[in-house]
C-alpha cells in the first residue's frame, strides 16, 4: 500500500505593509482550497478573476468598495482588524471579475474552491450580536459563522475564532478527513493567524489515530496552518489573544465532524 504524504502543514506569513501576505495553492495533498491574504494601502486596487473557482472575500481589517458582477458594496469592514468586530465578507460565484478599492489600509482573505453551481453573489454582513462562545473553562472562544450553511456554495465553509489568551481551542481534537455521512464528512481546512499582540503565537497539532501523521507546530502572526487529513487542536499562549480565519472545502458541501474518542469526554456538559 503506498505512504499517504502530507503537504508541509506551516506556511510562514509576511507582515507586509502592501501585497501578499501569504498564500497556499493546490499542490500534492492539498487539493480543494485556494487561499491567499492581501494587504491594500488607501487607494489601492486588487482586480481578480475567480475562474472557475467560488470565491469568498473576508475583510479581515479595514474598509473597501467591491465591485463584481454589475453590482458595488460600499464601505464593506467595519472593524479595524479581526479582534474589533464581527467580519464583513463577499460570495462570488464562478467566471466573476471583480474589484477591490480600499477606502483605507485593509487586510482581506481570498478564500476559494472549486464550485461550477452558480450561487448568487452576496453581501455577507454580520451584526455582533452573530457571535457566540463555545466551549467552558479554559476551553472558551469566540465564533462567528461567515459561510457555514449547508446549502449557501459549493464547497466552501467559512469561520473565524478568537481564542482567549491561554486557551485551548478546536477543542476537543476533531477530525473530518473521512465521507461516512451523518458521522463525519471530508474536508480540508486550514487556519489563518493572527495574535494580539503580534508577538504572540500558538501551537497546533494535527495528528491521525494510528500516529502516521503527528505534527505540532508554532504558528505566529499571519502564518497558516493546513489541515488535510487527521485530528487538530490548537492552543493560545499565556497572555496573547489569538484570532484564526477557518477556510474548509471538500468534494461534497457537507460539513460533519467527529471527536477523538479519547478525550470526546471533556465537552460532556457543554452547553456550547
Amino acid at each position: 500500500m503506498a505512504e499517504r504524504r502530507s503537504p508541509s502543514l506551516l506556511v510562514r506569513g509576511r507582515d507586509v505593509a502592501a501585497g501578499e501576505v501569504v498564500a497556499v495553492r493546490p499542490h500534492e495533498g492539498w487539493r480543494y482550497i485556494n487561499f491567499r491574504v492581501v494587504r491594500l494601502q488607501p487607494g489601492g486596487t486588487l482586480r481578480c478573476d475567480t475562474a472557475a473557482n467560488e470565491s469568498a472575500i473576508v475583510i479581515l481589517g479595514g474598509s473597501a468598495n467591491v465591485r463584481a458582477a454589475d453590482q458595488t458594496w460600499t464601505g464593506v469592514g467595519k472593524r479595524k482588524d479581526p479582534f474589533s468586530g464581527p467580519p464583513c465578507a463577499v460570495y462570488l460565484p464562478c467566471k466573476t471579475r471583480y474589484e477591490i478599492d480600499a477606502l483605507e489600509f485593509v487586510e482581506l482573505a481570498v478564500c476559494e474552491a472549486p464550485g461550477p453551481k452558480l450561487f448568487p453573489p452576496r453581501l455577507i454582513e454580520l451584526p455582533e450580536s452573530a457571535g457566540y462562545v463555545r466551549g467552558e473553562g479554559h476551553a472558551q472562544r469566540r465564533i462567528f459563522n461567515i459561510l457555514m450553511e449547508e446549502g449557501g456554495a459549493n464547497s466552501l465553509f467559512l469561520t473565524e475564532v478568537v481564542t482567549f489568551a491561554g486557551n485551548w481551542s478546536s477543542y476537543p481534537p476533531h477530525k473530518h478527513d473521512t465521507d461516512d455521512p451523518p458521522r463525519e464528512s471530508q474536508l480540508e481546512e486550514l487556519y489563518y493567524y493572527r495574535a494580539q499582540p503580534a508577538q504572540g503565537f500558538a501551537f497546533q497539532r494535527v495528528y491521525t489515530q494510528d500516529g502516521e501523521l503527528d505534527e505540532t507546530v508554532t504558528a505566529r502572526d499571519t502564518d497558516v496552518v493546513l489541515v488535510p487529513r487527521g485530528y487538530h487542536v490548537c492552543a493560545a499562549a499565556a497572555q496573547y489573544t489569538i484570532y484564526y480565519l477557518n477556510v474548509l472545502a471538500g468534494p461534497k458541501h457537507v460539513y460533519h465532524m467527529s471527536f477523538d474518542p479519547a478525550h470526546a469526554w471533556i465537552k460532556e456538559g457543554w452547553t456550547w
